[in-house]
């Protein structure tokens, strides 16, 4: 290929990805760069300069003195370490039930896991809050007619069990794209590795694991990437349901960014504060997803 026509396909390539690229530069990149500014700054939204003073490191400082960002991040770090691998485990368990099926019923199965996460965050949070309603919430039927307990929990009201209801709700619209990709990803397996184990006299977990699981290494490690970040990232079910409450119980980082940044900015400093907070989120995934991808590349 010439070089004059290979010059014409690279502009034509970057002409193509030019609304994307503006895109993500300018609703990306510049407010990264804002974000991290702002938390070097006392910056308040009343202010008629929004980037306020320069206080350094102040913020991140303030951030380990701060018993309510401490408890939040905290039950974020429950949240990913327990939705994270149940998740993974799920998804992989209910796809490799399902995955030989006909077209029909696996295109049904797959549609049933994946509804939930097509459809709305406020719907959904509308029936889950129906549900753990504690005087007429279907849950609290079942258990009290069949004599589990003797009356109604108050499950979102309860510091004891609050967070663990958001952990199941999260986990509910969180299986249906990995059960889809392990899906496709089991689909793609080489055959012919899979009858020559078998010839060899292999048994199915020894099949699976020593034929089927590293093929499948690409697709895990994304779905532990993508699953980690939107653990992190758990906002509207907080927001919807309980509003971090009771007693702190269901807070975390992103929802306590949302409260500092837009709830409390009659007091000095506290957009500043919030970004300084949504840096510190930033790192925390960062570092995450760089070990689930050193560990996958050592698998």
């Amino acid at each position: 290929m010439s070089r004059a026509l290979q010059r014409r396909e690279d502009v034509a390539g970057y002409l193509f990805m030019l609304p994307s690229l503006i895109f993500f530069v300018g609703f990306v990149i510049i407010p990264m760069f804002i974000c991290i500014y702002l938390s070097l700054t006392d910056a308040n939204m009343h202010d008629q300069s929004m980037f306020g003073n320069f206080v350094g490191l102040g913020n991140f400082a303030k951030l380990w003195q701060d018993d309510v960002f401490k408890k939040g991040l905290l039950n974020t770090f429950i949240i990913v370490v327990v939705s994270v691998p149940t998740v993974c485990a799920f998804s992989l368990w209910v796809s490799s039930a399902i995955y030989k099926l006909h077209s029909v019923p696996l295109s049904i199965f797959r549609c049933i896991f994946y509804l939930p996460v097509v459809t709305g965050s406020v719907a959904v949070t509308v029936v889950w809050k129906w549900m753990y309603d504690n005087y007429t919430g279907i849950l609290n039927n079942v258990l009290t007619s069949t004599g589990v307990i003797d009356k109604g929990i108050n499950w979102l009201g309860d510091p004891r069990f609050a967070l663990g209801c958001i952990i199941v709700i999260l986990f509910t619209t969180s299986v249906g794209q990995p059960i889809v990709l392990y899906v496709s990803a089991l689909g793609n397996v080489d055959q012919s590795l899979v009858e020559a184990a078998q010839v060899d006299g292999a048994t199915s977990f020894q099949v699976f694991w020593k034929v089927k699981w590293p093929q499948m290494m690409p697709t895990t490690l994304y779905i532990l990437v993508i699953t980690t970040i939107n653990s992190f990232q758990c906002f509207a079910l907080i927001q919807l349901l309980t509003g971090g409450g009771p007693e702190h119980a269901t807070d975390t980082v992103m929802y306590y960014i949302y409260y500092t940044a837009f709830k409390l900015t009659e007091q000095a400093g506290h957009f500043g504060y919030a970004n300084a907070m949504g840096v510190m989120l930033a790192i925390f995934i960062g570092i995450l997803s760089a070990v689930q991808f050193w560990l996958g590349k050592e698998k």
